[in-house]
């Protein structure tokens, strides 16, 4: 049987009280053919709050056949997600020069966890990460993280695009996009400024749209056969150069 390793809260009723409530919800799977009343006040609910959704089969359900779940199951993240904006606003206000990750599809738990353990060593202001196509903060996300996701804040957001022009434009930060297609390396770019990072998904790299917005490509040299490294290990790399440059 089936066993899910984050609070998940079952029955129609019970989640639109936890929408209501402003719990932090990962995700509602919702059954195949679900109606009725009260079902589309759900359905609203959750396309008014931009909360990511999915239609599975009854087969997803059949681990929780003790519950009454009404063909309704909602992932609860166990931590808060904050507003990019107040938490760059209060970094702004202590005298810190900006320092946010931004991570695209980067859906691998083990990796997420690892990359936010390294941020926050790192002293990064913000980890961001898209509404879909991200890991979930679930029980291996907090491990592998050694409890640091209870200390950076985590920015989840519904267009990543959106918000690096936002960073670019209007708060002045240097998007710096992580890329083994780039001239550019890492070392030689100045993070001592206002500085963001982009790192992408190992199989699919950074959307050609965010890096098309990104002030600059950077990639770290390589002496190997491996094309690539591993996207956490890449992330530190890339991390530890902000620290060392703003000593």
């Amino acid at each position: 049987m089936a066993k899910y390793k984050q609070e998940c809260i079952f029955g129609i009723r019970a989640v639109i009280e936890a929408i209501q409530q402003e719990r932090e919800i990962d995700k509602v799977m919702l059954k195949k053919g679900n109606k009725g009343e009260l079902f589309q006040q759900l359905f609203g609910l959750i396309r008014e709050r931009d909360i990511p959704f999915q239609y599975v089969p009854e087969e997803v359900f059949k681990p929780f056949a003790d519950r009454n779940h009404q063909g309704v199951l909602a992932e609860i993240s166990p931590v808060a997600y904050q507003e990019l904006g107040e938490v760059l606003d209060t970094a702004a206000a202590e005298g810190k020069v900006p320092f946010v990750l931004i991570l695209d599809r980067v859906t691998d738990v083990r990796n997420f966890g690892a990359i936010v353990r390294s941020a926050e060593c790192a002293g990064v202001d913000a980890v961001v990460i898209p509404n879909k196509n991200s890991a979930k903060i679930s029980s291996d996300a907090l491990k592998t993280s050694a409890g640091a996701l209870y200390h950076v804040p985590v920015c989840r957001v519904q267009n990543l695009k959106k918000v690096v022009r936002e960073l670019k434009f209007q708060r002045s930060i240097r998007v710096y996009a992580a890329t083994e297609k780039a001239e550019k390396f890492y070392m030689d770019a100045d993070m001592a400024q206002p500085t963001a990072i982009i790192m992408g998904s190992e199989d699919k790299g950074i959307d050609e749209e965010l890096l098309a917005i990104a002030t600059e490509h950077i990639k770290i040299p390589q002496k190997g056969q491996i094309e690539s490294l591993n996207v956490s290990a890449a992330a530190a790399v890339m991390l530890f150069e902000v620290v060392r440059q703003r000593m």
